[in-house]
């Protein structure tokens, strides 16, 4: 499938992995459950480069600043907003989202999360999960994007059952 990348916004995503391979989830503010669990991510602003970009997000929306690059996607993976979505980017015209993903392995403490880093918070609580459980808990218009992120970024991830 060939999609015209310009009607996509254009975002970054971030994976922490923890030590021991599993990674950070973040509870979306004020978004009813099951499937309100995300990684950090945000929007890119004009002529900004993409990891400057990630660490921002990472910032703003977790706190956390202590991380090392592991790895990126190379190419852009996109998702469309559903037809009923109306939230503010798809009103601005924009059809989706496209985005690089970033690894980081996460070098700090788990107190150096602050949720609250950013106002309004975009997480309203966080834990450490398994990648693979993450596209499972993702609201299902995003789901196809993050089974591609599982897939680029499984080298780095502690099998399920392990902690």
């Amino acid at each position: 499938m060939t999609q015209d990348l310009e009607l996509y916004r254009p975002n970054v995503g971030v994976v922490l992995f923890h030590q021991d391979g599993r990674v950070w989830l973040g509870r979306r503010a004020h978004t009813p459950g099951p499937h309100n669990w995300q990684f950090p991510q945000g929007g890119v602003d004009p002529g900004e480069d993409l990891e400057t970009a990630a660490r921002r997000e990472l910032a703003e929306e977790t706190g956390a600043t202590a991380a090392t690059f592991l790895d990126r996607t190379h190419d852009w993976i996109a998702y469309d907003f559903p037809a009923n979505h109306g939230g503010a980017k798809a009103l601005r015209g924009w059809k989706g989202q496209k985005q690089v993903w970033f690894a980081f392995r996460f070098e700090g403490q788990d107190a150096d999360f602050n949720l609250v880093a950013q106002h309004p918070p975009e997480f309203d609580a966080w834990r450490w999960a398994f990648l693979d459980e993450a596209a499972e808990l993702i609201v299902p218009f995003k789901k196809a994007a993050y089974q591609r992120v599982v897939d680029a970024f499984g080298r780095f991830a502690a099998p399920r059952g392990v902690e």
